[in-house]
């Protein structure tokens, strides 16, 4: 009589690491895109900058952040909250004061943000030098 083939059992974590999905933002459908927009949306990377030296209220950040508009900070804020980066805390007293900081998760992305930021600040020259050769040969 044929033997019934063995289960083998598997471990709690085992069990976590085998139905974790596997994400590659090179994939269409990866939802990770979504998050690599936004990250790379230049409103956002500038309001997580000014967010890491600590909460700030929506006047605060216009200030901050030369040209933003407050339609395009709200809109980066909310999407924001809603990606769980940013935090929105309200307070009852006359003017309702509403405060804005980063979360935890918000929180990790501080040194990268940082490093691009300084980056760019650090190469700009080069940056604009190369344009102007570019725009140079194409004209």
């Amino acid at each position: 009589m044929p033997r019934a083939p063995r289960q083998t059992t598997k471990t709690a974590e085992q069990q976590r690491a085998a139905s974790r999905v596997t994400y590659n933002a090179f994939l269409a459908a990866c939802p990770t895109r979504e998050v690599l927009a936004t990250v790379g949306e230049k409103w956002t990377t500038l309001t997580i900058a000014a967010l890491a030296d600590g909460p700030q209220r929506h006047g605060e950040l216009m200030r901050t952040i030369a040209g933003a508009s407050q339609k395009m900070l709200t809109q980066t804020l909310r999407t924001l909250e809603r990606d769980g980066l940013v935090t929105r805390t309200v307070t009852p007293s006359m003017p309702v004061r509403v405060d804005y900081e980063l979360t935890p998760l918000g929180c990790t992305l501080v040194p990268v943000i940082s490093a691009l930021k300084t980056w760019s600040e650090t190469n700009i020259e080069q940056i604009l030098a190369a344009r102007e050769d570019f725009d140079a040969l194409t004209d």
